[in-house]
């Protein structure tokens, strides 16, 4: 049986790509995702390369991951690698001026159903001492940038979840990665600014960002290495991004009540 590779959030951007490239090794592909209609058709151009299982899977809703996986095929069930794709930001508004809907959907997608997956799989893991958890965070959890309150905070729980994964696992052969994309040029910011392509293009006028097939060639990598191998972190950004200098309101008085010491 070939490897064993499920990836969450596989109907567009890095989960999509990321199918492709290891469809191109001939592994075993579990796609999940909300958008079957999506799903399938990916399924079918790559089932030329390697077996596909592909399934609606919606993070949120334990229901659908305990069905998910209860009506896996059996061959199917010793996943090698688990990508966890699924994930999403919502507006860019101020804390004080956000939509508290939209911080609930990320925090249910990005957190707990990243967390719900993991779950799932990881006993699996454990029980065979072999496998690799590869899960997608941000540059966003590690800088803070104005608007990215809610988003920011669940890409940082991603990576301390992780290292935590790493402390739970020491001694088993079960490899944790978290990889941290900047600017990419997905499907991102048009499901940020919910379908506006115009804003969403905006973002990136006159840059060359992050390809989707850029991030699913490390997320490829960082699995080829040999197994005594882990990459724990891996953080990349297009050459055109990098860190800025600390903002400073130059506007704003010092408190006249307050004193200097």
């Amino acid at each position: 049986m070939p490897r064993i590779v499920m990836i969450t959030g596989a109907s567009s951007g890095f989960g999509e790509a990321a199918a492709r490239r290891f469809a191109q090794d001939g592994c075993a592909l579990i796609l999940a995702a909300r958008s079957l209609d999506k799903l399938q058709a990916l399924a079918a151009a790559l089932a030329g390369q390697c077996p596909v299982h592909a399934a609606a899977l919606d993070v949120t809703q334990q229901d659908s991951v305990d069905a998910f996986f209860a009506n896996l095929p059996e061959p199917l069930r010793a996943i090698d690698v688990l990508v966890n794709s699924a994930g999403l930001a919502l507006g860019l508004e101020p804390a004080h001026k956000a939509d508290f809907s939209d911080w609930e959907t990320m925090i249910d997608t990005n957190v707990t159903g990243l967390l719900r997956v993991t779950r799932a799989v990881l006993p699996g893991m454990v029980e065979r001492n072999s496998g690799h958890v590869i899960n997608i965070g941000s540059t966003a959890g590690n800088w803070p940038y104005p608007g990215g309150n809610a988003y920011g905070a669940t890409k940082a729980f991603v990576q301390n979840f992780s290292r935590a994964l790493r402390a739970d696992l020491l001694g088993r052969h079960v490899r944790v990665t978290n990889i941290e994309p900047g600017m990419s040029d997905t499907n991102f910011s048009t499901v940020r600014f919910k379908g506006d392509v115009a804003r969403a293009d905006r973002v990136y006028e006159g840059t060359r960002p992050l390809s989707a097939d850029d991030v699913a060639q490390i997320i490829h990598w960082v699995n080829s290495v040999p197994a005594h191998v882990n990459i724990n972190t891996l953080e990349v950004m297009p050459t055109c991004q990098a860190w800025s200098a600390l903002g400073v309101n130059r506007s704003m008085e010092a408190d006249a009540g307050g004193t200097d010491s």
